[in-house]
């Protein structure tokens, strides 16, 4: 079991975040601490494109307000997360994030190269090889369900 959890999350996609979250429960020490991130770019559009042309003040709250959202609709009565939600480059801001809080493992969801957001792969590889502790990365959903049953094959 672990002791700190680190998620990084787009808070666009719920089905993820749920993925994630259910991941993350099963892997978590009873007392142990878990942190949900996502990461905008201040800019606009960039890895997470649900934020618009907005302040960066407005951006972070609307992003936090998701996480939140997030984190009530699929976390057990009894557990909490902390909420971090921060504008820059995702690789680096996770990897930072990671080694500042001193977590244990960190989880991703990945899409590859496909979908969205093209950049997904290059963010993963990044964050798998830079990071100061263990990344489980976790297929996309889309994934799972496209993947033949072991009954189905042969």
């Amino acid at each position: 079991m672990y002791r700190k959890l680190l998620i990084a999350i787009d808070p666009k996609d719920d089905g993820e975040g749920k993925r994630a979250l259910e991941a993350a429960l099963d892997l978590l020490a009873e007392d142990g601490e878990l942190h949900l991130a996502s990461v905008y770019n201040p800019g606009g559009g960039g890895f997470f494109p649900h934020v618009d042309e907005d302040s960066p003040a407005e951006k972070e709250t609307e992003v936090h307000d998701v996480l939140d959202l997030l984190a009530r609709k699929y976390l057990p009565m009894n557990r909490t997360a902390t909420l971090h939600v921060v504008a820059g480059n995702t690789g680096e801001k996770l990897v930072g994030m990671a080694g500042q809080l001193g977590v244990d493992l960190m989880l991703l969801v990945s899409r590859g190269g496909s979908g969205h957001w093209p950049m997904r792969r290059a963010t993963v590889e990044y964050v798998a090889v830079n990071a100061p502790c263990p990344v489980l990365v976790l297929p996309s959903l889309d994934k799972c369900e496209q993947e033949p049953a072991p009954d189905d094959i042969g």
